[in-house]
């Protein structure tokens, strides 16, 4: 197991009300691309809507329902569009692992977040048996893009995080090496100068190391009935 790497902690921004979150997703016109009324997520939310300090959660639809390219466009910082990598055009076909359980409804709640910075400069294939150690959960890809919309703070220079929760299974059966990411792009390569500082979802290979990606995990994921 890697040593954990000296991070200069900061702090994580408290998420906002759930019914301040469906809002959020409603001006972003996420509701319909899941093919929901607007309604459906400020009921959700209000039945939902936790105010306890600490008992603070992430409103969250369903990766079939929003897949991630159709999120990460949504994603701004400097006023620039998020984007997925060009050579990740099955982004949409990375699905849950077996062992992360999605509740079966459209919309739910992601508890308990943590962006792993502790984590920085471990493998996916380190990272993923410490997490189930400490009895968490990788976020999906789809969690993480949800998460930046929400709280674009969340995604910082040299602390931005992966979301191996999400992964490819190849036609053989076998996990594709590629474990997603959200980070901020420096505009070199194919990303293109003009988008310099902007979200970025792209891939990591399963054996490698990075210095400035932790692992976002979660402690459950819930729903709240109607």
């Amino acid at each position: 197991m890697p040593e954990t790497m000296p991070v200069t902690s900061t702090a994580v921004p408290v998420l906002p009300a759930l019914s301040v979150q469906a809002e959020r997703l409603i001006e972003l016109g996420v509701h319909e691309i899941a093919g929901l009324p607007a309604a459906e997520l400020r009921a959700f939310a209000k039945v939902a809507e936790v105010p306890a300090a600490g008992d603070a959660a992430l409103l969250a639809v369903r990766p079939d329902q929003a897949p991630a390219s159709a999120l990460a466009p949504l994603l701004r910082r400097d006023g620039k569009p998020g984007f997925v990598v060009t050579d990740m055009p099955d982004v949409d076909h990375f699905a849950p692992l077996e062992t992360v359980a999605l509740p079966d409804a459209p919309l739910y709640l992601v508890t308990d977040l943590d962006r792993g910075d502790h984590m920085a400069n471990w493998s996916p294939e380190e990272a993923l048996p410490a997490l189930t150690k400490e009895d968490r959960t990788p976020l999906l890809l789809t969690e993480g893009i949800h998460w930046v919309l929400q709280q674009p703070a969340i995604l910082e220079r040299n602390r931005c995080f992966m979301t191996i929760g999400s992964r490819l299974r190849k036609a053989n059966g076998a996990l594709d090496a590629r474990t997603p990411a959200i980070w901020i792009s420096n505009g070199t390569g194919r990303d293109g100068r003009e988008r310099r500082n902007a979200p970025k979802v792209g891939w990591c290979w399963w054996g490698n190391r990075h210095t400035w990606l932790g692992f976002a995990s979660t402690t459950g994921r819930r729903v709240q009935d109607l």
